[in-house]
């Protein structure tokens, strides 16, 4: 892969935006190197957890505006399936079965703002710019928004979408877009340890199962979202890790994730 780097250690994967030129913008290529890297993690055997992070000092400006100025000669078929392969990678992120960590070295900008949001978690330098800015270049943050308005809601989401001002890294957390804002000395370090945490804690199939339940509940009425929880409930408690689990925790062992 020429934009994306790809590092699999500790039962880590290190999934790594490398275009520090172009402030790692989004083009065809960038988003499909993306989808390979996040689908070799998703059914590698020996990943638990995902780290997605950038070269350079922006963690992604969004869409390359020279690729998006040449789209603009394509029909309308042609761009709607350009938009369709930057869906399916934001989907892709957001039911992955495995957590992604988004380790934030820089400013996160419209389609770059959209990585972020996707992911389970996100950790940021305070220096760090987040904003859709699409409405100020005549654009829409279209995408995006579906999954925006699932993370921070309406009313929040409207402030971001409709000004398209920039907001800094504290601002972003208080919107609830980020999780910790951490020096940028400390970062990986804390990321690191923070997917640790998660490896070693907490069961690989019990996290992918809950991710999927919180994807797929918001689209049901009560309930059928009690009804699929119920399922979900009755599921887990037939699988080997809830079996290993607890037997660990009635024989007071130390379970070994």
């Amino acid at each position: 892969m020429k934009f994306v780097k790809y590092q699999v250690a500790n039962r880590i994967a290190n999934i790594t935006l490398n275009r520090p030129e172009k402030r790692n913008a989004l083009n065809y290529q960038v988003v499909s190197e993306l989808k390979n890297a996040f689908g070799k993690a998703d059914v590698d055997k020996n990943v638990k957890v995902i780290i997605l992070s950038a070269e350079g000092q922006a963690f992604c400006a969004g869409a390359d505006l020279a690729y998006i100025q040449q789209l603009q000669n394509n029909t309308y078929d042609e761009n709607l399936e350009d938009s369709s392969h930057l869906k399916e990678l934001f989907h892709q992120i957001y039911t992955l079965s495995k957590v992604v960590i988004a380790e934030i070295n820089g400013h996160a900008i419209a389609g770059g703002c959209g990585l972020a949001t996707v992911c389970d978690f996100a950790f940021s330098v305070p220096e760090a710019k987040f904003g859709y800015t699409e409405v100020k270049i005549g654009f829409v943050p279209a995408i995006v928004k579906v999954f925006l308005l699932r993370k921070i809601g309406e009313g929040k989401a409207k402030e971001l979408l409709l000004t398209g001002d920039l907001i800094d890294a504290e601002s972003a957390k208080n919107f609830g877009l980020i999780n910790r804002i951490i020096r940028a000395n400390d970062l990986s370090k804390q990321v690191n340890e923070f997917a640790n945490h998660l490896i070693y804690t907490n069961s690989q199939q019990s996290m992918g199962l809950t991710k999927k339940m919180i994807a797929e509940v918001q689209a049901m009425d009560l309930e059928k979202g009690l009804q699929y929880a119920s399922e979900m409930n009755a599921q887990a408690r037939e699988s080997e890790d809830c079996k290993k689990g607890i037997a660990a925790f009635i024989n007071k062992e130390k379970i070994i994730w």
